[in-house]
């Protein structure tokens, strides 16, 4: 009897929940440390089979790193870096979309589908779904402090996003799993980070949130502190003072990215933790570092 009135409190606690994300679209960005062993992957599967079931609509954006990295010392493909980053050739691009859109794709979508939710694979190629351009990025030369450009090959970002296949799924009751792979006007494969990928979508359908799982808690204060929430202001303001540092400061960016083009809110939060997405959607405290306007 106890375990069913929790249940019945449970319910209850989170029917305004249900209420505010019924027919709303909210992206998620899966991968990294978030994907896991196979038991992560079912539960990942499974919550996002009941957004789905209750009435959100689910847009899944997945990376596939640890498998790249696999596959590539499987098939005995050498690496180049330069300053730390990758460089993708046309040789390395061809294993990237084979993993990212073969292996990885299908096996995010089966765990959904497995779960009780239709839920089909593509890639930013499908449909001109993402249209890609080269990425630049430099660096500065610790001696001459000169900015220098780096050339990391078709490592891509997105130029443009036609939604009109997302659309088409959703209104079907589909989830869209998306590999981050785009297409250059040129015809060109590019391989794009997933958190980039996971922000041009989401702004582009003007999401209602983007959840950004990751492998910690969300954004940490100059004293190492967790903050549950913060506005785009105070988010640049922790990037300028430093204590927003490293790898968030890109999770960050692609948070701000995506609400200055209309997602209301955009958490990063920490996708090892069982049922993180249903948490932070359907629970006051929510799960993660909410940023909003």
């Amino acid at each position: 009897m106890d375990d069913a009135i929790a249940q019945m409190q449970t319910l209850i606690g989170a029917l305004p929940y249900l209420k505010r994300y019924d027919d709303q679209i909210v992206v998620v960005k899966y991968g990294g440390h978030a994907m896991g062993e196979e038991e992560t992957a079912l539960r990942f599967g499974r919550d996002i089979a009941l957004l789905e079931q209750v009435g959100v609509n689910p847009v899944v954006v997945h990376g596939g790193g640890p498998q790249i990295n696999a596959m590539l010392a499987r098939l005995g493909v050498q690496s180049t870096f330069v300053q730390g980053l990758r460089v993708t050739d046309q040789q390395m691009v061809e294993v990237v979309e084979m993993v990212l859109c073969g292996t990885v794709n299908k096996q995010v979508a089966e765990s959904i589908t497995r779960a009780g939710a239709l839920a089909v694979g593509i890639s930013g190629k499908d449909g001109g779904l993402i249209t890609a351009r080269k990425a630049t990025r430099t660096v500065k030369d610790p001696g001459s402090n000169i900015e220098q450009v780096l050339d990391l090959g078709l490592v891509g970002e997105p130029e443009s996003v036609d939604t009109r296949v997302l659309q088409l799924l959703i209104g079907a009751d589909i989830v869209p799993v998306i590999a981050p792979v785009g297409v250059g006007r040129d015809g060109q494969t590019y391989n794009i980070n997933a958190d980039t990928v996971s922000g041009a979508v989401a702004g582009a359908l003007a999401a209602e949130r983007m959840l950004m799982l990751t492998d910690v808690p969300g954004v940490l204060d100059a004293n190492k502190k967790f903050i549950p929430e913060m506005t785009v202001a105070e988010a640049r303001a922790g990037i300028a003072a430093g204590w927003i540092a490293g790898g968030m400061i890109p999770k960050v960016e692609t948070c701000i990215y995506a609400i200055e083009r209309g997602v209301k809110g955009a958490v990063i939060l920490d996708g090892r933790v069982p049922h993180a997405v249903l948490r932070e959607l359907f629970t006051d405290g929510g799960a993660g570092t909410l940023i909003k306007p």
